[in-house]
């Protein structure tokens, strides 16, 4: 049976182990963790993880961090280290994922792109073998990684396609994938229609894996974690389980979400069969050994990047 082939129980079945990383960074690791809570349901043990890049409004200092700008991680490469309740950037701000960690009771892996596509896979790689997990896990929070580049809304397509087209390489590399869309829309970024539509395409081509909703229990437990790790985006499905309906205005009023109870749901996918028929973003950065060869293959296909966004931001507050 082929990757694109695979049915959601045959990866879980073929796993005892995952890795679950929130692909956005920030405040995807709560979606991860309603990820890997389903997992767990399912008979598997599981290590957090997401990615070393704050949004700007808690980390002002454009990009990812890298290893020399944190302290208190415990490094297993120079672009995988992990996060205790006490990691911090070298400037005093704490990651979502360190407080993940400290309401966890355990330590949280923490993806550094600043190497691109390249630096992760070797930071995955060597993250997998020292955390012996044998399936790779992959959530967005809003859906933006199943954009295809063209969609007036996309905002932050940059990180997400570092992670896809290196979660398409690692399954090249004889590692079991997988991709999860969690509280699709909810960032604000792509319409409904448009990640419908993307969902049905990539149906289309064998690479819809599975689904899975929210509970009381797991909406509960992050009801309780959003207290303590800040996201908007986690937090939206959670108010869509409990009820919530209509429009609803995020990023300081500047995006809208439509709140719908399909909101609450993870749509699982082939990661390998989302970066060959949609994401023309992740294929522009495949070959990209870090982030600035990324950021100017997206610029090259028209694409602007939340890197772009918060350098312009940088520079005025600086100027200011």
């Amino acid at each position: 049976m082929t990757p694109g082939s695979q049915s959601l129980e045959d990866l879980i079945r073929a796993s005892s182990r995952a890795l679950v990383i929130g692909v956005g960074g920030g405040g995807d690791v709560v979606g991860a963790l309603a990820a890997a809570r389903f997992l767990e349901f399912c008979g598997l043990e599981f290590v957090l993880g997401g990615l070393s890049w704050e949004r700007s409004v808690y980390d002002p200092i454009p990009g990812p961090r890298k290893l020399s700008e944190v302290r208190n991680v415990r490094d297993l490469h120079e672009y995988a280290w992990m996060a205790n309740g006490n990691s911090q950037t070298t400037t005093g701000v704490p990651f979502a994922e360190s407080k993940m960690a400290a309401v966890q009771g355990q330590e949280v892996l923490l993806i550094d792109i600043n190497g691109g596509v390249k630096g992760a896979v070797d930071g995955l790689e060597v993250a997998m073998k020292e955390l012996s997990t044998d399936l790779l896990v992959g959530l967005d929070v809003g859906g933006d990684s199943l954009a295809q580049g063209d969609e007036p809304g996309l905002r932050s397509p940059l990180a997400d396609s570092i992670m896809l087209a290196a979660f398409a390489e690692m399954e090249k590399l004889g590692h079991r994938t997988l991709w999860g869309v969690f509280g699709y829309g909810s960032d604000g970024e792509l319409t409904v229609d448009e990640i419908e539509s993307a969902l049905s395409k990539l149906a289309g081509a064998g690479g819809l894996l599975g689904g899975w909703s929210l509970t009381p229990k797991v909406a509960a437990e992050l009801e309780e974690v959003v207290k303590t790790v800040p996201t908007e985006a986690s937090a939206v499905p959670v108010r869509c389980f409990r009820g919530a309906w209509g429009e609803s205005k995020i990023r300081s009023g500047q995006r809208s979400v439509k709140l719908t109870p399909l909101t609450a749901l993870t749509f699982f996918m082939s990661a390998t069969k989302l970066y060959e028929t949609l994401s023309r973003p992740a294929q522009a950065v495949r070959g990209s050994a870090s982030l600035e060869n990324a950021n100017d293959a997206l610029r090259a296909i028209g694409v602007s990047t939340e890197l772009d966004f918060e350098r312009n931001k940088y520079q005025r507050s600086m100027e200011s």
